[in-house]
């Protein structure tokens, strides 16, 4: 896959995040991790919108740049750039664990055997996303959600569904995993995300692509 397509695509679903469904959002980055842009060309358009989501201008560039050279529809990507701003997140985040998880949790146990070290892969981090009142897509017990916060420096399509396929043998139905490259600006979502964080563990990238600082 072009490298520059898969990173247009890459970007766009994280920007997505905590605007579309989690539903849709872990299935679209599924596949853009196994390179089914085909599929997602033809798909992802249209959930935008069924689910009036519309784009800013840096956000179509996006769209435009990852879909249209596998055959998005160029009607509906035109129809997705809107003219108001993007809606702030619905959502809040603590770092405190719920008490539904078990005191030794094996997601973040798993987590670290895997991440600890590994090169190309800076912090990994974890929130607990809780939805606000008149929002139905809050996840987990009581609608409170494990988000996970990954820096990256390559591969990061893959490492999402990577660690989506860890996260759904362990529970989580409709993961929420953010890899993030260098210097992608952050949205307020994963802003938030992160004021709230807890460290997992960190990979072999040095502190220069660290998310919180010390």
């Amino acid at each position: 896959m072009d490298p520059d397509i898969e990173q247009s695509s890459h970007e766009l679903l994280l920007r997505l995040a905590g605007r579309l469904p989690d539903q849709l959002l872990w299935r679209f980055r599924d596949w853009l991790g196994e390179g089914a842009m085909g599929t997602l060309a033809r798909t992802l358009p249209r959930s935008l919108l069924k689910h009036r989501i519309d784009l800013d201008q840096s956000e179509y560039r996006l769209l435009v740049a990852g879909l249209i050279p596998h055959g998005a529809d160029w009607h509906q990507v035109s129809s997705t750039l809107g003219v108001d701003d993007v809606t702030e997140t619905r959502y809040t985040f603590t770092g405190s664990t719920p008490e539904w998880v078990n005191s030794v949790d094996s997601v973040s146990v798993l987590l670290h055997a895997a991440l600890r070290g590994r090169p190309d892969v800076g912090e990994v981090r974890q929130s607990w996303r809780h939805g606000v009142s008149g929002n139905s897509d809050a996840a987990g017990e009581g609608g409170v959600k494990r988000v996970l916060v990954v820096t990256a420096l390559s591969s990061l399509p893959r490492l999402t569904g990577e660690l989506q396929r860890v996260l759904r043998v362990l529970g989580d139905e409709e993961p929420s995993v953010e890899v993030l490259p260098p210097r992608f600006e952050l949205t307020d979502y994963h802003r938030s995300a992160l004021a709230s964080s807890e460290l997992v563990c960190v990979g072999a990238v040095d502190a220069g692509h660290r998310l919180v600082a010390a």
